[in-house]
């Protein structure tokens, strides 16, 4: 994991989907899990999904509020 990749997660926002426009770091856990049953998207966005979700499902989230106040 690169470090500049948490501060995408605050920044980067989901493209498609129920939740195009959203912040990637604000996505819900089961929108997440899901990704994880069904497999993420190759490339970056793929990556950052992997990230969140691993962030989310060990109660992780909260790392990310320092950057949310950049």
């Amino acid at each position: 994991m690169k470090p500049e990749s948490l501060q995408l997660l605050v920044t980067r926002v989901m493209p498609y989907g129920k939740y195009k426009g959203r912040i990637i770091a604000d996505l819900p856990g089961h929108y997440l899990n899901w990704f994880a049953r069904e497999g993420f998207p190759s490339g970056e966005l793929g990556s950052l999904l992997a990230l969140m979700q691993e962030l989310d499902h060990n109660g992780l989230s909260s790392l990310l509020d320092p950057l949310r106040k950049r």
